[in-house]
């Protein structure tokens, strides 16, 4: 209209308005625009595909709304054969849909909190195998230990066996050594890691000595969420699916999911980490300006356990045996526990060192038991822990070999051990 009240040509008019001149001379009769004239479509211009169906489908609503809207239209299909389409599958989608908005029952509500810096850091576990991570070409099964605060939304994640206490003491501490600072509560779940059942058969729960002990000595409150309620967890939950994601597309650009080592990955997990947080620096740096400082030294991430060597010349620790020099069996050894690894201390002394088992996977130095399965080869054949004496791929093949070779006979001792 402008346009035209300034040249008076309505074909140029309606050209730079984008429109048909017909439509164009419409809008001038009328001294209206489109928002003006707009007419609200409320008729059909087909006949209604579901009508055959509808009511009955009403009806089903009414009575079990938690029905979804796709298995609701195959069952009617089957009990009014031929009087609808298949194809009007997603026209009853809509049709459901709005229902729902109009006569459904009402949705829970999710209510947004106020989050202050400094105030909360949430942690929790979640399974990473959908990775395909490997170390050294075997498949390396594990969790990411997740820590986020809710107001800046940093995290950080270090990738841990199991969801368990040491975990939980190396995540937690990984995550504030980082930021510099230590956050005024420290929120989990109700895992055994932080809780216990107070009395069987009851639902209340209590704090672990050693968490208590943790939290004391990094100055923070323990906080958790309520049994069943992951929501209240919300951050940390929501978190985990992008940190994965994210991990992923890393991996992809990285070219290869193997590592040599297991530090090799946690740096990887850190720098991906390190990146993320990044993105987030200035509500970062307001957040960390309110942390509170870091204790001198860190809580014990070890445990200590005590344990006798047994006549077969090893150690049970936490159900997983890992070998000892022979000349020890008998004794009492002190064996330290981390998240990465176990070491036998015998009088002050490291006399083993082994990376953690994976679940109940034993672990046998051959250098410990050799001497005496020389005098003893026939043990060999049937021995327990045969599989883990191997110091190599390639001395399994050769037994293989030999094994072929002397068919039914006994391998000569000699050929064995040399």
């Amino acid at each position: 209209m402008k346009e035209y009240n300034n040249r008076g040509v309505l074909v140029h008019a309606a050209m730079k308005a984008g429109i048909d001149a017909k439509t164009a001379r419409r809008y001038l009769r009328l001294g209206h625009g489109p928002q003006e004239v707009k007419v609200e479509h409320t008729w059909r211009t087909r006949p209604d595909p579901l009508e055959a169906i509808w009511p009955a489908a009403q009806r089903w609503l009414e009575q079990t709304p938690e029905l979804e809207a796709k298995m609701l239209f195959e069952h009617l299909l089957t009990e009014h054969p031929g009087r609808v389409d298949a194809s009007a599958l997603r026209t009853f989608q809509r049709r459901v849909t709005q229902w729902r908005r109009q006569h459904g029952p009402a949705k829970e509500v999710c209510f947004a909190q106020v989050r202050e810096p400094g105030q909360s850091l949430q942690f929790d576990w979640t399974h990473a195998n959908e990775l395909g991570i490997t170390v050294g070409g075997r498949s390396y099964p594990h969790q990411l230990a997740h820590a986020v605060l809710p107001y800046s939304n940093w995290e950080w994640a270090v990738p841990c066996q199991s969801e368990s206490v040491l975990s939980l003491k190396l995540g937690v501490q990984e995550a504030y050594w980082r930021l510099g600072g230590v956050t005024v509560q420290l929120q989990t779940d109700q895992s055994s890691t932080a809780t216990h059942q107070l009395r069987r058969g009851r639902s209340e729960r209590g704090y672990n000595a050693e968490y208590l002990a943790m939290c004391a000595h990094l100055g923070v409150e323990p906080r958790t969420i309520a049994v069943k309620c992951p929501n209240q967890n919300g951050d940390v939950e929501s978190a985990q699916g992008h940190l994965k994601r994210r991990l992923k597309q890393h991996l992809l650009l990285r070219g290869s999911r193997d590592f040599a080592q297991v530090g090799d990955y946690a740096a990887f997990v850190a720098k991906v980490c390190t990146g993320i947080n990044a993105l987030r620096a200035s509500r970062i740096a307001e957040e960390t300006a309110c942390l509170r400082a870091l204790p001198a030294t860190r809580f014990p991430q070890a445990q200590e356990i005590a344990t006798r060597v047994s006549c077969y010349c090893t150690a049970r620790v936490k159900n997983c045996a890992y070998s000892v020099p022979s000349r020890l069996i008998g004794a009492m050894v002190q064996a330290r526990v981390s998240e990465a690894e176990v070491s036998i201390h015998y009088l002050g002394e490291t006399v083993a060192v082994y990376p953690r088992s994976h679940g109940q996977e034993p672990r046998i130095d051959y250098r410990h038991v050799i001497d005496s399965l020389v005098r003893k080869p026939g043990a060999f054949a049937r021995y327990l822990y045969r599989e883990e004496l191997f110091p190599r791929a390639v001395f399994r093949q050769a037994y293989d070999r030999l094994e072929e070779s002397w068919a039914g006979d006994t391998v000569p001792r000699y050929l064995v051990w040399r």
